[in-house]
């Protein structure tokens, strides 16, 4: 397990590089205890310093702070572990940290940043060049997901024998030359090839929202352009993911992948109501028409999020996130878009015959979403 090397005098114990992971990377040479220290330097006592040198670190390497750069400046492994207790560093993964500071609030973006962060280190490790794919290639193209994010980095490579995972890698074999696109220093794959591998191995879920993201996002730059004057020809469309899946010719996922290319929906607006139209799908409900919209209501035009046409019923995914921040809010007072939303609610409720409202907590739990669709009367398929 160790090895001797010249120290200051007395031989020092070093680690063995871990399996599966080059001798020479940076994040080898501090373990999870403590490694000898230059007799001349002083491990400084956590303080003001510490936070300093963690911020230009930071700053200096993109946002990664490799363990030989702690070391070198007087923070050895206790002092690392002491950082991160008191929330100055976060431990992304042996070796590796980030700027606590900086550190999203919230657990989905916390992991999501996370993945980020460790792609990026895995990329720095790797003996070879990497082309990072799948859910990983997703996090880095910013798309939404339901589910969490793995623990390893996914790549394709073209000599993994149907698929493999090491300790921070999970390889999938290169079923059809990808072309690879550059998102900082490193090689993702397309966004058309990320959403058709998602689609091929994850679940329904996680593959419409990630497509009704993505359908969503190119709408939106071509109606952009569109109020410019400009003609854009969409990019990404359901028959660009179909010829991508045709290039690729999986040998397992085709037909999840068709079925999930097939149900996406470019209207459907957050991952909320993606996740709410999957549910009313699978639980065998009659799947609403997205974004109808209501004209000249008492001088407004009104659009629902799903509307059940057949029984004149409206839906509304509530992500409270228009209460409490974001763009929705913007400089407005939360009592007032309170007020205006509940004033919206009743002029519409005057021209359909009900209104439902759900929150998160309710659709991503099938046993109550179920019991809530079946108590608002929401047609069966």
């Amino acid at each position: 397990m160790f090895t001797k090397r010249a120290g200051f005098g007395a031989p020092a114990l070093f680690p063995k590089a871990s399996p599966g992971l080059p001798s020479g990377c940076w994040w080898q040479v501090l373990p999870n205890f403590a490694a000898p220290v230059h007799p001349c330097r002083r491990t400084r006592e956590s303080g003001g310093m510490d936070e300093d040198v963690v911020t230009q670190l930071s700053l200096r390497h993109g946002g990664l702070i490799p363990a030989r750069d702690l070391l070198e400046r007087g923070i050895n492994a206790h002092a690392a572990r002491r950082l991160v207790e008191r929330g100055v560093l976060v431990r992304i993964r042996r070796g590796v940290y980030a700027d606590a500071s900086g550190w999203p609030h919230g657990t989905a973006k916390q992991a999501e940043v996370n993945h980020r962060l460790l792609v990026r280190a895995v990329a720095r490790c790797a003996e070879r060049p990497m082309l990072v794919s799948h859910m990983s290639a997703a996090a880095l193209h910013g798309l939404p997901v339901i589910g969490g994010w793995p623990e390893t980095v996914h790549v394709i490579t073209a000599d993994a024998t149907g698929g493999s995972t090491s300790r921070y890698i999970t390889s999938h074999r290169g079923v059809a030359p990808p072309q690879p696109v550059q998102i900082g220093e490193l090689a993702v794959t397309s966004l058309e090839r990320t959403l058709v591998d998602v689609a091929t191995t994850s679940s329904f879920l996680a593959a419409v929202t990630m497509i009704d993201h993505a359908l969503r996002v190119e709408s939106e730059r071509v109606e952009a352009a569109a109020r410019r004057g400009l003609q854009l020809v969409p990019r990404l469309t359901r028959g660009s993911l179909l010829n991508e899946l045709a290039a690729v010719d999986p040998r397992r996922g085709r037909k999840q992948a068709e079925r999930a290319i097939a149900f996406a929906n470019p209207l459907a607006a957050n991952p909320g109501e993606s996740l709410s139209r999957v549910r009313i799908f699978e639980l065998g409900f009659e799947v609403p028409e997205l974004q109808v919209s209501f004209p000249n209501i008492e001088g407004h035009d009104y659009w629902v999020d799903f509307y059940w046409r057949g029984i004149r019923k409206i839906g509304e995914f509530d992500g409270m996130v228009k209460y409490t921040r974001g763009a929705v809010l913007g400089d407005r007072d939360p009592v007032d878009v309170v007020v205006a939303e509940k004033l919206r609610e009743d002029a519409l409720r005057r021209r359909v015959n009900s209104f439902s409202r759900w929150i998160w907590d309710t659709a991503i739990s099938p046993r109550k979403f179920y019991d809530f669709l079946v108590a608002e009367g929401v047609p069966r398929a």
